[in-house]
């Protein structure tokens, strides 16, 4: 009877069929849940959904049967919408314990890559957690490298607005890697996010800001500068709303601040300018806006591109699809 369920399609009315309760999947997108149901309307499922089958003994005698989704939550959710009375069903004999329900649920979403990284990280830490799988046990399952599991699972030592963030598109799995590295740095990681955000920063310029950063905490601990410039230099970063380093040498030293772009100069100029206080008779005068040859140093290193439809994850192709370092900040050199 096994064999012959495991090989035979059935028919089953869709409310019959109960959910999934290890789905790692949280978000459905509802625009494309409208599309399939619109494609279930003129074509019906063409794939089988897979489910378990249980018979429950009732209460007043007699037996009833219940199924419960291993995979097709999207093909379940469509037929619904659609308002398809049954869908086709492969019913799966053995596969009706909480690790396989979980197990085969990961492995559906991942093969066709609808997992976000989020729920992917969930999914692979509750394998870990409550089933006791290990790191290379779920690379051999989903196909993937170990260091692919470990680094997906480290991205829920982010803060939770940074998970959100990713969840949503807001910034991309090639942004974590700088943000990981400061996970010691609260401050400096939230500042740093803040500026992915608001300067629509690429991935590369988010590492080299990462890679000066922690560069600079090795140059801080070395020369082992006064509080009274650490304090100075914390306070020209907020009022200017960019990141401002204060390097010091054998005579003098060097003021770096950061800027994106022409207007982004011209708002750290003007922020600038109005904490001068010029003398009484030129009080009257606008600030003139900056030449070229600025009177302040300024580090203009990195850049942004207006077009908000360009991709902000800026790297080859062929680095962003390398599992072992796409998220992994001790791959991350200064």
């Amino acid at each position: 009877m096994s064999q012959f369920y495991n090989n035979a399609i059935f028919w089953v009315e869709v409310d019959k069929i109960k959910p999934n309760p290890f789905q790692p999947r949280k978000e459905f997108d509802e625009a494309k849940l409208a599309d399939l149901a619109r494609s279930i309307r003129q074509y019906g499922v063409i794939q089988p959904l897979t489910v378990s089958r249980k018979e429950i003994q009732k209460d007043e005698g007699g037996i009833s049967t219940e199924y419960e989704l291993i995979a097709g939550e999207r093909r379940l959710r469509a037929a619904k919408i659609a308002g398809v009375r049954e869908v086709p069903v492969l019913i799966r004999e053995g596969l009706d314990d909480d690790k396989t329900k979980l197990e085969l649920a990961i492995i559906e979403n991942l093969q066709r890559e609808d997992l976000n990284p989020i729920d992917r990280a969930k999914a692979f830490a509750q394998l870990a957690d409550e089933f006791g799988f290990k790191h290379n046990q779920i690379a051999e399952k989903i196909g993937k490298s170990r260091e692919y599991v470990s680094n997906t699972i480290r991205l829920l030592q982010m803060p939770q607005e940074m998970q959100d963030a990713l969840s949503e598109g807001k910034i991309s799995e090639g942004h974590t890697r700088p943000l990981l590295m400061l996970s010691d740095r609260p401050q400096e990681q939230q500042t740093l996010y803040k500026e992915i955000l608001l300067k629509r920063l690429t991935v590369r310029d988010t590492e080299s800001i990462a890679r000066r950063i922690a560069t600079d905490r090795v140059r801080k601990k070395e020369y082992l500068y006064s509080p009274d410039v650490l304090a100075m230099e914390k306070e020209l970063t907020e009022a200017l709303g960019t990141r401002v380093a204060i390097e010091a040498k054998e005579n003098g030293g060097k003021l770096a601040i950061d800027f994106m772009n022409e207007d982004d100069l011209r708002v750290i100029f003007n922020r600038l300018a109005a904490r001068l206080q010029p003398p009484p008779e030129l009080a009257s005068q606008p600030p003139s806006a900056p030449s070229e040859s600025a009177a302040f140093p300024l580090n203009g290193a990195y850049s942004a591109d207006s077009d908000s439809s360009q991709s902000l994850d800026d790297r080859p192709q062929q680095e962003i699809e390398k599992d072992e370092n796409t998220f992994d900040p001790n791959s991350f050199s200064i």
